[in-house]
C-alpha cells in the first residue's frame, strides 16, 4: 500500500516585541499548557475570527526603558553582555502581522484569566445560525413585497377616487343629466338598471361616510341620483 503524506505548511520565524511582563506572561501560561507560545498564537488564529482578533486591543511593544540582558554567542563580542528590547521567537505559518501574533497571545491571556470567553460553534450551530438568517432574511423580503402590493392598491384606489370624484350639486340632484354627471356616465347616455346599480356599489364603497373617503353629501346626492336614474 502507498502511504500519501501532506506537505506542511511553509513556516516563518516571528520576531514579536513586546513588554517584558507580557513576555513573562505569555512563557508562563505556555509552560502551565505544555507547549509553546507558537501553539498559544497558532491555537487562536484557528478558533478565533481573525475580525475579532484584529479588533482586539494590542498590548503594543515595549516602553523606551524596558530592556533585556542577553549574552551574544557569537562574532567579535561572543560571550559579551547586550541591551536589546525584550521579545518574543514564534514559528508558525506565514502571511501573518506581528500585531496580529501579539494580539493572538493577548487574547490567549484574557482567556485564561476568565476577562473573556470566546464561544466556538460547532457546524450544526453554524448551520442553524445559516437558517435562522435566511428565514430571517425571507421574513423581511416578504414584508417588502406586502408593503409593495399595499401601496400599489392605495395608489390605484387613489388613482380610482380621483376618477369618480364629483364636485356635490349646490341644490342637489334634480335632472336626469346631474343624475349622469354625480354617477359618472358620460352625457347623453342611458345606462340600464345593471349599469346604475353596479356604479353606484362602486360609488359607495368610495363615498360611504364610514369610509376613508367618505362624505355624508356625496353619498346622498349619489342616492338621488340613483334613485333618479332607476
Amino acid at each position: 500500500m502507498t502511504e500519501t503524506f501532506t506537505k506542511s505548511p511553509k513556516k516563518h520565524s516571528y520576531t514579536v516585541p513586546c513588554s517584558s511582563s507580557f513576555r513573562d506572561q505569555a512563557l508562563a501560561l505556555a509552560q502551565l499548557k505544555h507547549c509553546n507560545v507558537a501553539d498559544l498564537a497558532r491555537s487562536v488564529v484557528l478558533v478565533v475570527p481573525l475580525k475579532v482578533i484584529d479588533d482586539f486591543a494590542d498590548p503594543g511593544g515595549p516602553a523606551r526603558d524596558d530592556r533585556e540582558t542577553v549574552v551574544l554567542k557569537s562574532g567579535k563580542a561572543e560571550g559579551k553582555p547586550w541591551q536589546r528590547k525584550p521579545r518574543l521567537q514564534v514559528r508558525m505559518a506565514t502571511g501573518f502581522a506581528v500585531e496580529t501574533i501579539r494580539k493572538a497571545l493577548a487574547l490567549a491571556l484574557a482567556i485564561e484569566l476568565g476577562k473573556l470567553s470566546i464561544g466556538v460553534k460547532s457546524e450544526q450551530d453554524r448551520q442553524n445560525e445559516e437558517k435562522r438568517l435566511h428565514e430571517h432574511n425571507d421574513l423581511l423580503r416578504d414584508a417588502d413585497l406586502s408593503l409593495r402590493k399595499n401601496h400599489d392598491e392605495q395608489e390605484r384606489l387613489s388613482s380610482v377616487v380621483k376618477s369618480l370624484y364629483f364636485e356635490p350639486l349646490v341644490d342637489g340632484v334634480q335632472t336626469y343629466e346631474q343624475a349622469l354627471y354625480v354617477m359618472g356616465f358620460e352625457p347623453d347616455s342611458d345606462p340600464d338598471a345593471r349599469d346604475v346599480k353596479a356604479r353606484f356599489r362602486r360609488l359607495a364603497t368610495v363615498y360611504h361616510p364610514d369610509g376613508k373617503h367618505g362624505c355624508h353629501q356625496r353619498m346622498s346626492q349619489l342616492n338621488a341620483a340613483r334613485e333618479l336614474l332607476l
